[in-house]
């Protein structure tokens, strides 16, 4: 699992839109990059709409928020219409991103194991290192929290 300064791994995606994202197109900014299991599930909408309520003071803090799931361009597309999302969403269904951020896991439910996401989130720093990760994420409060340490990372 990556840690606290190290550098952040790259990444070539598509968005919503179906245009291509990567991770150098943020130098020099902020970036909060969320890694989530499956759109229009209800935890992964909380936190998408929590990510979108909170954006604007994001911005305000010289930051970008990013969403990456396994799951296709449509479906983003569809379900950020569905819910008004704001935030920028990338497809990862080759999980490229997934494992090279250490998210894509073993796990367990029922008896049964499967590979999946485990819900995390990355603060990364203008200079491409990274400054906090959450594993493990309960969504309910958790962008304000994301808001928080970054504002410390800030010196704010």
């Amino acid at each position: 699992m990556l840690k606290k300064g190290d550098a952040a791994p790259a990444f070539c995606l598509h968005n919503h839109e179906g245009k291509q994202i990567r991770l150098k197109d943020f130098r020099g900014r902020w970036l909060v990059l969320y890694f989530y299991p499956k759109d229009n599930t209800s935890g992964c909408t909380k936190e998408a709409l929590e990510f979108t309520e909170l954006k604007s003071k994001f911005e305000g803090m010289k930051a970008v928020i990013i969403g990456i799931s396994p799951d296709s361009i449509e479906s983003h597309r569809k379900f950020r219409e569905k819910h008004a999302l704001t935030i920028t969403l990338l497809c990862d269904p080759d999980h490229e991103a997934l494992e090279a951020y250490g998210v894509w896991q073993l796990k367990r439910m029922y008896g049964r194991e499967y590979h999946g996401v485990v819900r995390s989130t990355f603060l990364i720093d203008p200079d491409g290192k990274i400054a906090h990760v959450w594993t493990k994420v309960k969504v309910k409060g958790h962008a304000e929290t994301v808001q928080c340490a970054l504002s410390d990372a800030q010196g704010g």
